[in-house]
């Protein structure tokens, strides 16, 4: 695997936009290095492919950018992953705890618009049943 990508190279593997590496560059979770003339060129480190992998890993639990970076960078620190395992441990049960939250409300509406539904099929019932008693009389 290349040491080295460009950032095209990360948007076609991880599907992605250009704006939306830059966009994670400006939020300090990848830090690449520039050249050409100007330093124009972005060069992303095998440093910086782990870690948008794991920015992406991180979105889909849920967790904001805020905390994907704060959860990343400390696996910049020592090797004692401990610290790291309990924050994330923290982390996933708060979310866990939010996606619960908001399972059970999805869960109370759908049993509402089921009653609703219910409701307007026996007041239609009843309408087509009284307009047939009207045309038949």
């Amino acid at each position: 695997m290349a040491s080295q990508f460009s950032i095209s190279d990360l948007a076609k593997e991880f599907d992605l936009t250009t704006r939306a590496i830059r966009f994670y560059e400006d939020m300090g979770l990848l830090e690449p290095e520039r050249s050409g003339p100007g330093g124009r060129n972005r060069v992303y480190s095998s440093r910086d492919r782990t870690r948008l992998k794991l920015t992406l890993r991180a979105k889909r639990l849920g967790l904001s950018l805020v905390e994907a970076k704060e959860l990343i960078d400390m696996y910049d620190t020592p090797r004692d992953t401990g610290p790291q395992l309990k924050k994330f441990m923290v982390v996933l049960a708060e979310h866990r705890q939010q996606l619960e939250s908001q399972l059970a409300d999805l869960h109370a509406t759908l049993e509402e618009v089921k009653t609703h539904e219910k409701e307007a099929r026996n007041l239609l019932a009843r309408s087509e049943k009284l307009a047939s008693k009207k045309v038949s009389a």
